[in-house]
């Protein structure tokens, strides 16, 4: 077990649900956390800038009655994620923000930067931060990060290419602290897997889009739970990072999932009107196959503690 950081040290079932864009709200996130599971979004999601604020205070102050109701039964924590890259231009407003809240947890993507990684310090916040290689985890670690996120093949979104096995592999020879895998996580028993890989929790995003809480459109709800990996699409056209999406989409906007253009990196954008263009493209990831139905956060998260009960008694059966 790696060396784990308070609050992470005592979170009731080890997964992290992952930042969702566009998708992840209040609503979705105080459901995860009560139910068990670390709740995160996007600072971005909340649009304007101003109704971040809003956001947070209305998260905080839900999650701090539930605990009070229920003191044997206290919410897991809640995330942020930041998008640490040039074209963010709300980071420093967003940021001072989570420390105004102390938010417990910040996930960093796509840059990692030693102010914000200070900044969540400076109140005793938790910093996680999205790697696709080895090369960038330990410049992540280097940078005061406290803990990686493993973005293997098969996550939603920007997604790396590196089997799970071979990345986790290599960040545990060299890193004990808290490490999360993300990449087609959607079942109970892959969250197992993933910690007898060696990850502390599973990143858990696509099958979250299914339930009731997503902000999601029921169109999106529905393809994530009529499709599989086959429909899944690894592109970067729409926000110059590679990612997976889902091919029904692409192809409603009217193109072919097959045939995609190349797009610069270089054009990288996560909040101007080029973002907003492909609004529609849905981002998924290749494990919605475990996916059957649309239903509540809380009874997602009920299946999963089902499965991977029923998978670890599996395990010391044939043990």
């Amino acid at each position: 077990m790696s060396r784990l950081p308070t609050p992470l040290d005592r979170l009731p079932f080890p997964v992290i649900g992952s930042p969702l864009f566009i998708i992840s709200n209040p609503q979705l996130v105080i459901a995860q956390c009560i139910a068990g599971v670390v709740g995160s979004m996007p600072a971005l999601n909340a649009r304007p800038a101003e109704q971040l604020e809003d956001w947070l205070i209305e998260i905080t102050e839900a999650l701090a009655a539930h605990n009070r109701a229920h003191p044997l039964q206290p919410a897991a924590p809640f995330a942020i994620n930041q998008i640490v890259h040039k074209s963010n231009e709300r980071l420093e407003h967003d940021m001072a923000l989570c420390v105004k809240y102390k938010v417990p947890i910040i996930i960093t993507s796509l840059g990692a930067r030693e102010d914000i990684n200070a900044a969540a310090h400076s109140y005793g916040g938790v910093v996680l931060h999205d790697v696709i290689n080895n090369k960038h985890a330990h410049k992540a670690i280097e940078k005061g990060a406290d803990g990686l996120i493993a973005v293997a093949a098969g996550a939603g979104g920007h997604a790396g290419v590196k089997s799970p096995f071979a990345l986790v592999q290599e960040i545990r020879q060299w890193f004990d602290g808290p490490l999360v895998l993300s990449g087609s996580i959607a079942s109970g028993g892959a969250v197992l897997a993933a910690q007898a890989c060696g990850a502390d929790f599973a990143y858990i995003g696509s099958a979250f889009i299914a339930t009731h809480e997503a902000r999601a459109s029921e169109a999106y709800k529905q393809a994530i739970v009529a499709s599989n990996s086959d429909d899944i699409i690894y592109s970067n056209l729409f926000t110059g990072v590679h990612g997976n999406y889902l091919a029904p989409s692409i192809r409603a906007a009217g193109l072919d999932p097959e045939n995609l253009p190349e797009s610069d990196p270089s054009a990288m954008n996560f909040g101007g009107d080029k973002a907003k263009a492909w609004k529609d493209i849905w981002g998924c990831g290749q494990g919605i196959g475990a996916v059957s139905q649309v239903q509540s956060t809380a009874d997602f998260v009920a299946q999963l503690k089902r499965e991977y009960a029923a998978a670890r008694e599996r395990l010391l059966g044939v043990v």
